[in-house]
């Protein structure tokens, strides 16, 4: 028996085009906003903090603080990679299961 389902595979001109719209909508922001700062929710949430009560002080300090903002970046980066990587995991299994099921459903006269 011939499969008969179609293709869903986008053509490599579709790909190229939304990768150049990825990259467009990425880096044009960092063109056009001039002398700007994008802060963190921390130092927002200090900011805000320090307006409402200026004697206000931590109950804690930070076991270790990165060494600069770029390393602070990096563990931000990696923890997101490692949670995409744990969710695409996830999803991956899920659809190796339901594909397991499916095939396991099938008669033997369907799989040749």
């Amino acid at each position: 028996m011939k499969n008969t389902t179609p293709s869903t595979s986008l053509s490599p001109w579709i790909v190229l085009a939304l990768i150049a719209l990825f990259v467009l909508l990425t880096i044009a922001p960092l063109l056009w906003i001039e002398n700007s700062e994008f802060p963190g929710a921390d130092m927002l949430a200090e900011k805000a903090i320090q307006e409402i009560a200026p004697d206000a002080e931590p109950w804690f300090r930070p076991l270790w603080e990165p060494p600069g903002s770029e390393t602070e970046s990096l563990l931000f980066a990696l923890q997101a990679a490692i949670g995409a990587g744990f969710i695409g995991y996830f999803f991956g299994r899920q659809q190796g299961r339901k594909e397991a099921t499916a095939k396991s459903a099938r008669p033997e006269a369907e799989l040749v």
